[in-house]
């Protein structure tokens, strides 16, 4: 099996120097000799610990008072409610399906260790890692709750 000696690739006509394997251009076998390996690509297992995702059941939302903007925390049982601000006492009415863009954030239990989270919204239906446990979960709204993005 002589080695390349150099001059036009036989498949695109390039010019290539001696001693390459294969056309720098077309990738083509510059000797006749050599043939293309086949690589065998094992089957596709998913890992059983990423699989594996806890879903995370959204409480609440956090929502600045509209008021004080002091940041709130509003349980889904309390949406379309009056709600009273902690902060400065004024009332006001929180509906997530008219007010999404005054939702700034999520908050939630872990699954796992059961610490609070708190998230931006854009991590709803995500798959993430618990930031104290560091377990996979994925924040769901509970059923009957609706918060398109």
């Amino acid at each position: 099996m002589p080695a390349w000696p150099g001059g036009p690739c036989p498949d695109c006509g390039d010019n290539m120097p001696p001693k390459l394997i294969r056309c720098a251009t077309c990738r083509a076998l510059l000797n006749a000799d050599l043939k293309p390996s086949v690589i065998e690509y094992p089957e596709f297992v998913p890992l059983r610990e990423i699989a594996q995702v806890a879903d995370c059941e959204v409480r609440g939302y956090l929502v600045p008072c509209p008021r004080c903007h002091e940041e709130l925390r509003i349980g889904h049982e309390y949406a379309g409610k009056r709600i009273a601000c902690n902060f400065c006492a004024s009332h006001f009415r929180l509906d997530p399906e008219q007010h999404q863009q005054a939702i700034q954030g999520i908050y939630a239990r872990c699954p796992h260790c059961e610490e609070s989270l708190r998230v931006a919204k854009h991590y709803l239906k995500a798959k993430v890692a618990c930031r104290f446990c560091t377990k996979p979960i994925r924040f769901v709204l509970p059923p009957g709750v609706s918060l398109d993005s």
